[in-house]
């Protein structure tokens, strides 16, 4: 999976087009990096292409959305669509994808220094991909409790309320919001594995890929 990832990774980064925020971004950025490096630190990149990061979504959602179904089945009982609860559920996903990037933005901000200010969000055309990224040095826990957050308030929270209410349509808005937050768990446990030989880290999230810079002094 590493080497699919890689190469998916290679590809896409020679193909994609920064836009021109993404370009101020990366400039300024760099500057911090500059800055950081003086200071003693060493950035260590750990991203994926967003094409790779669509990909992985699925395979890291899959377990949780199994979980929850038989949690459904077993708690609820008998699962019963009708064809009119797939377009409301898809719908629904529509607008709550808004809602998922706004959700790391506020979580991010509580921990950012500059607080709203360190937020940004944008559109990747070429992908259909909404985005939200802070620029502030975070540490690890707030990091992760932002990139997490939406996949736990909109899918593992819609998937239990979708159980108490015996609800079909919030459990296919739940199922659609922990494959929209797979991405997220990836990079999730990429940082979760990750073992560092330095006790004074900072974790920033990329500002134009999938991903974060991890700089250790």
């Amino acid at each position: 999976l590493k080497g699919i990832e890689n190469k998916m990774k290679q590809k896409k980064q020679k193909e994609r087009k920064l836009s021109k925020a993404e370009l101020k971004r990366k400039a300024e950025f760099e500057q911090l990096t500059e800055r950081l490096i003086a200071k003693g630190y060493k950035p260590n990149h750990i991203t994926m292409s967003v094409f790779a990061a669509n990909v992985f979504a699925i395979l890291a959602a899959l377990p949780l959305i199994i979980l929850l179904v038989v949690s459904y089945f077993m708690i609820v009982g008998e699962i019963s669509f009708r064809s009119r609860d797939f377009g409301i559920a898809y719908l629904l996903f529509l607008v709550l994808i808004f809602v998922h990037e706004a959700l790391h933005g506020i979580t991010w901000g509580m921990f950012a220094e500059n607080g709203w200010k360190s937020i940004s969000f944008g559109f990747i055309a070429e992908y259909l991909t909404p985005y939200c990224t802070c620029n502030q040095p975070l540490k690890k826990y707030q990091i992760l409790t932002g990139s997490l957050m939406p996949t736990i308030i909109l899918g593992v929270g819609l998937g239990i309320v979708s159980i108490c209410t015996a609800s079909p349509i919030l459990l296919l808005v739940s199922a659609l919001n922990i494959c929209g937050g797979g991405a997220d768990v990836t990079m999730s446990l990429k940082l979760l594995l990750y073992k560092s030989s330095s006790k004074d880290v900072l974790f920033m999230d990329h500002p134009y890929e999938v991903g974060t810079v991890v700089f250790e002094k």
